[in-house]
């Protein structure tokens, strides 16, 4: 039974129905949420690369040279290459996805345009512990990490601050991390950006019920689902969900899973956080905030942490 099986199984038949937001991520899913990031209602990409941009030489400065850079559900890399433009003399670059054939296409594009720069990409899911011990890596000064794109977000609090403490501890002493957070604003806004009128969000929504179809066989009927997202202010975070349209059944690596009419798959968390609020979760997990950057609006923070170990740095 693969993985993909085995958590699909167990979260159908919970109560309430639940799957996690990776499984999103086939090289289609990958394609939708690339269309997502330039959609008019969906901020965080625009607002984030204007952040970036317009304070990469401060960022250059605090990680220096010789870097080993890790990037966490690296997507596209549209981001990271104003990284790669910008960071001095780097040692490499480890982009890490679940999303083997993306992955792998976009390191080919990199190392087109970077060809001098030593790329290893790493098929996996980020947020468990990484095969470190088993690559080769290149001398490094110190390693820093990035994770864009608010990612974090679709962690419970608990379980980013474990994602964090495991990434202070992979990244060592004088390591940073560079991270990009959606904050808290208007309900308004935030439900514009996950309800986009093209579409696209609800398509990249059901891909996870294409794939239980396709790759475990199931007679899921797609069009029986709908998408739905919605901010909850006690959890400060927007919920994605499909919504069975009517009383069904369907079969999956042959069990009968069972929805009432109303019923809900929740697929998706997306927590917002303060800037106080997420300094104390890093501060939880072995960083200290270095500096923060932030659009006109604060609709979203870049955040440069260091961690606080008092260990080696082990490179290779």
């Amino acid at each position: 039974m693969t993985e993909f099986q085995k958590d699909v199984l167990h979260g159908l038949k919970s109560s309430p129905k639940r799957l996690s937001p990776k499984y999103f991520y086939n090289e289609r899913g990958s394609e939708l949420f690339e269309q997502i990031c330039t959609l008019e209602e969906y901020y965080p990409t625009r607002t984030e690369i204007k952040i970036l941009e317009s304070s990469i030489e401060e960022i250059s400065r605090h990680l220096g040279p010789d870097c080993l850079l890790f990037e966490f559900g690296s997507g596209s890399s549209t981001k990271t290459r104003i990284l790669l433009d910008h960071l001095q003399r780097l040692s490499a670059y480890l982009p890490i996805d679940i999303s083997g054939d993306f992955l792998l296409l976009t390191a080919a594009r990199l190392r087109s345009s970077y060809p001098t720069l030593h790329i290893s990409p790493i098929i996996s899911d980020f947020s468990k512990p990484l095969p470190i011990s088993d690559l080769i890596l290149p001398v490094a000064r110190h390693r820093a990490g990035f994770l864009p794109g608010s990612t974090l977000g679709n962690f419970a609090p608990e379980d980013a601050c474990r994602f964090l403490a495991s990434t202070a501890d992979l990244l060592g002493q004088d390591g940073h991390l560079l991270i990009g957070l959606d904050l808290v604003k208007e309900v308004s806004v935030l439900e514009a950006a996950y309800n986009d009128a093209r579409g696209v969000t609800s398509e990249f929504n059901l891909n996870v019920l294409h794939r239980i179809k396709t790759e475990l066989g199931s007679d899921v009927e797609i069009e029986s689902f709908s998408h739905k997202a919605f901010f909850n202010p006690a959890e400060s975070r927007i919920e994605m969900h499909l919504y069975s349209r009517k009383e069904q059944s369907f079969e999956v690596a042959g069990e009968k899973i069972w929805f009432q009419k109303g019923e809900s798959l929740h697929t998706e968390n997306s927590y917002k956080y303060t800037p106080e609020r997420f300094e104390s979760l890093a501060n939880n997990a072995g960083f200290e905030v270095v500096q923060m950057w932030t659009d006109p609006q604060k609709y979203f923070g870049v955040f440069l942490l260091k961690t606080l170990l008092n260990q080696n740095l082990m490179v290779a």
